[in-house]
């Protein structure tokens, strides 16, 4: 293996522990932007006057775009210096939140938020890299406390949104994004100064994979059959380009490497479980219970909190054990959780919130654990593109299942109870929906367990 010191410096421990700090911070901006805007959909609605079909691409073409860069900064990053493209991603993000705040129509307000996502995708992708290049020693640690910041952020971010649109208006949680732009000068001081690499973009290539996932998402989120044409097509073309080119956009040897893919399928499964739980909450909280957004927030908020403290210790966990057991750990807690949450569907919220709690301890370790294995079995060539993939298949995960439960959760209702230990009801459709997520959970364990040699995987020098 070629000698790389000269393009991975060390980070001096002092500016270390500032830099993870400010990522951090940054990250909870940028998870609260897509957060916040969930419970102001409604009050935009009806200041544009407009449809639900049509208010939807606020979120829809946040996460489209959002989704799509997270795969292309990565790739980006083999090549280009990080500072330059976090630089670049900061100044976009907060230019979209200025149009946002000031936007005086839907169009514009729809632009302002694409442009924020073109710019915001740089921040979870390049947070996830950072430590995979620079901090080798502390992975796990660093790893752990930025997945506990995107928990913590998912759960505040509703809290925030509901307190901010409900005293003020929805335009100032534009504000939160803008501030970003304070990052900038320390990032670039504290960010190891690097040359640009050898490499190629298949901007083709890019293109077909930005094409295929554009079409899988509509199709999921809006039914137009269209997209599904879209993205068999787009597909095809991916792989025709793949075969075919010397430099393709995603090596296929990166698809072939069965514990990257086994790692990566768990992640996006187990993520998908912990979105839907965040997704499903909100609705059967107001249907059941009747309780206004902000009591929703603080039914969310306990676990939110609990999984950002554990951040730290499951990252040393991570680092000491090895990140194959705090894999399986992290599934079991999100099995039992929403089992729990299953069984007392119908219970008062104080109970629910005790139960997200177990299912929130496993977010930031699925989280870290799976992206600091990825970090140890990618090429290091391909660190960038790889844990661009992972990201991009988290968040889509995130989109697929909303857009599933929430069509299961248009039949209203059903008679059929499949957790024969919760109560009967007008609970049972959601008690059925988080014994799937169970179900999802338990064979994400098993694929898990199956496929992953835990001797291969064990944390080394390298």
């Amino acid at each position: 293996m070629e000698n790389k010191t000269t393009t991975q410096p060390n980070i001096d421990p002092k500016l270390r522990s500032r830099l993870i700090l400010l990522l951090c911070t940054i990250l909870v901006f940028t998870v609260m932007n897509g957060t916040m805007f969930n419970v102001a959909i409604p009050d935009i609605a009806e200041h544009f006057e407009l449809m639900p079909s049509q208010v939807s691409w606020v979120m829809t073409g946040y996460i489209l775009v959002f989704s799509i860069g997270s795969l292309m900064y990565g790739k980006l990053a083999d090549i280009y210096p990080i500072k330059n493209i976090l630089t670049i991603g900061i100044i976009l993000f907060a230019s979209g939140a200025t149009l946002g705040l000031f936007a005086p129509n839907y169009p514009t307000l729809l632009i302002a938020r694409i442009i924020q996502a073109m710019g915001g995708a740089t921040i979870p992708a390049l947070a996830f890299i950072i430590p995979a290049r620079f901090i080798p020693g502390e992975r796990g640690k660093v790893f752990g406390i930025i997945s506990s910041t995107v928990a913590f952020a998912s759960g505040v971010g509703p809290i925030a949104g509901g307190i901010i649109g409900g005293i003020l208006s929805w335009r100032f949680l534009f504000l939160i994004s803008m501030a970003s732009v304070i990052a900038i000068p320390f990032l670039r001081k504290w960010i190891p100064d690097e040359e640009k690499r050898e490499g190629v973009v298949d901007f083709l290539g890019a293109f077909f994979v930005a094409a295929t996932v554009a079409g899988l998402l509509i199709f999921i989120t809006t039914g137009q059959w269209w997209a599904i044409i879209l993205f068999f097509v787009s597909l095809g073309l991916f792989i025709w380009r793949t075969i075919t080119y010397a430099h393709p956009f995603i090596q296929p040897s990166l698809l072939k490497n069965k514990q990257y893919s086994a790692t990566v399928l768990t992640s996006f499964l187990g993520t998908s479980v912990l979105f839907g739980m965040i997704f499903i909450i909100p609705i059967m909280m107001r249907d059941l219970h009747g309780i206004n957004t902000l009591a929703i927030g603080l039914v969310l908020f306990p676990g939110a909190m609990a999984a950002g403290l554990i951040g730290r210790a499951g990252g040393r966990l991570i680092d000491s054990k090895g990140s194959v057991p705090i894999v399986k750990l992290a599934l079991v807690l999100v099995a039992v959780g929403t089992l729990l949450i299953s069984t007392f569907s119908g219970y008062h919220p104080a109970l629910i919130a005790g139960c997200l709690l177990v299912t929130y301890l496993g977010f930031p370790l699925i989280q870290s654990s799976t992206a600091n294995l990825l970090s140890t079995v990618i090429p290091g060539k391909q660190t960038g593109v790889g844990i661009g993939l992972f990201n991009l298949l988290n968040f889509m995960s995130a989109a697929i299942g909303s857009a599933i439960y929430g069509r299961i959760l248009d039949m209203e209702s059903t008679s059929f109870l499949l957790n024969p230990l919760s109560q009967r009801g007008d609970n049972i459709i959601y008690a059925n929906l988080f014994l799937s997520l169970t179900i999802i959970a338990t064979l994400a364990l098993i694929l898990f367990t199956k496929t992953i040699d835990e001797k291969q995987a064990r944390p080394s020098s390298s």
